[in-house]
């Protein structure tokens, strides 16, 4: 090896002498290199993106919600009742919730889901939030660990108690200095015990809404049967529909009331469901897909006929799309290489042309004992080092490029090392492939012609 040390320390000599012509040449491969690492960059992020929102839409989850109508319809029969549609289903309601929980084996945790927005009010200080009724598996459905206290138990559960496990952004607002489990906090017009805080959660899911991720770190969350008791039950509002779940017995008077006084704006005849959503978690992943046809069935049949809900599976609709990036991904990284090539063709073009320019100096190195491999290595080193040269800048543009792209175009990018490590290895092969022709070729003319050459 160290016989053609000298070889390379000529090939070395060389690209100074000629530094212009160097940087040119190298400007294909550095602006692929960086090219390669910034669209990969991309493709982490997204990728990343997507598996946390896979994981915070949570593992195996089946998704029910409501079809509500924007406008009630008229019946065109008598003109002045609501349509044939709302007098035959009784809507989403919390014994749908009941009826899956006990008749389909497939399903490990359920929680129904309830949203209202309002106003949460402590120590003088009220802003607007958004109140959750759920079960205490939704927790876990959503893989949302505590960072403090504990969720609702079985008996706050079923006796709808006033409790609340806020998120990471109520107790910054209402509690900055304090720990909040055991005080309380007003929302609408009930004071709720907090016993349990959220851990924050820094991903972006405001996109993503629709398939059943929530931003966690606004939300207050109840009991379902707290959230029916004290503060709204669609479903027994509706004369034409019975109470669901024990849920307004006795109780009717309150519901009404805090209807009225916590959410006048709802428009209670468009929306009849008494649930905003189920979330249903099934053992293994293959049971997603007959699960989901066997819960649309059973709804159908016992909401007679009428199709005024939907069943989605927001895990395979985000790996649908994470799939759809892969391939974007890929597109965007070939389109990317091509800079590679159309750089590894300059370094050859212009290694071919320093062949021609340095005929004499070949043949006097072949005239004073250098052999074929000699000239071979000194000009392959030349390819080489430029080509690695042009990798090592490229590859710190392509890292600056993505920081760039994060900060200015809101993009997450993730520059992995294996993605540095492909581009670059990938440069220093594209000297060697380019630059062995010209290097051949050189060592292969005749030494006679090479010193007569003018």
């Amino acid at each position: 090896m160290r016989k053609y040390f000298h070889d390379v320390v000529i090939a070395m000599e060389s690209i100074l002498a000629n530094k212009l012509k160097s940087v040119l040449t190298a400007l294909g491969i550095i602006f692929g290199v960086a090219s390669v690492i910034s669209m990969l960059a991309i493709g982490n992020g997204a990728q990343q993106e997507i598996l946390e929102q896979i994981k915070m839409v949570g593992v195996n989850n089946i998704l029910v919600t409501p079809i509500v109508e924007e406008t009630e319809d008229i019946d065109e029969n008598n003109g002045n009742g609501p349509r044939q549609r709302g007098k035959f289903s009784r809507g989403l309601s919390l014994l749908d919730a009941e009826a899956i929980e006990s008749t389909i084996p497939s399903v490990v945790r359920i929680s129904p889901e309830i949203a209202l927005n309002s106003h949460a009010v402590y120590g003088g200080k009220r802003e607007p939030a958004k109140l959750i009724g759920v079960s205490r598996d939704y927790f876990e459905l959503f893989n949302l660990p505590l960072e403090s206290g504990t969720v609702f138990n079985e008996y706050q559960e079923e006796n709808g108690l006033a409790v609340c496990v806020i998120g990471a952004n109520i107790k910054s607002r209402f509690f900055p200095d304090v720990d909040p489990v055991g005080k309380y906090i007003k929302f609408g017009h009930v004071w709720l015990q907090v016993i349990g805080v959220i851990e924050r959660s820094n991903v972006s899911v405001s996109a993503f809404e629709n398939v059943g991720i929530n931003v966690y770190n606004d939300n207050l969350y109840v009991p379902v049967k707290t959230m029916l008791m004290r503060y709204q039950n669609r479903g027994i509002l509706r004369r034409e529909a019975p109470v669901s779940a024990g849920a307004g017995r006795g109780r009717g008077f309150f519901a009404m009331r805090s209807m009225i006084s916590t959410n006048p704006s709802q428009n209670v005849s468009s929306n009849y469901h008494q649930l905003d959503k189920i979330v249903v978690q099934v053992a293994e992943t293959e049971q997603l897909a007959p699960t989901a046809e066997l819960i649309g069935r059973m709804l159908l049949r016992r909401h007679s006929d009428v199709k005024d809900f939907e069943v989605t599976v927001p895990e395979l609709l985000l790996k649908q799309q994470q799939r759809t990036r892969e391939i974007f991904n890929i597109v965007l990284g070939a389109i990317a290489s091509i800079s590679l090539i159309v750089g590894g063709i300059g370094i050859m073009n212009i290694m071919f042309a320093s062949v021609m320019e340095r005929i004499k100096e070949i043949g006097t190195r072949q005239a004073i004992g250098a052999t074929r491999i000699d000239i071979i290595v000194q000009f392959l080193s030349e390819a080489v080092l430029i080509s690695v040269s042009g990798g090592l800048v490229g590859v710190i543009l392509g890292i600056i490029l993505s920081r760039l792209i994060t900060q200015f175009a809101d993009i997450s990018t993730i520059v992995s090392f294996s993605s540095v490590l492909i581009a670059f290895l990938v440069s220093a092969s594209v000297g060697v492939i380019f630059g062995y022709s010209p290097a051949k070729r050189a060592s292969e003319r005749d030494p006679i012609e090479s010193l007569r050459y003018e």
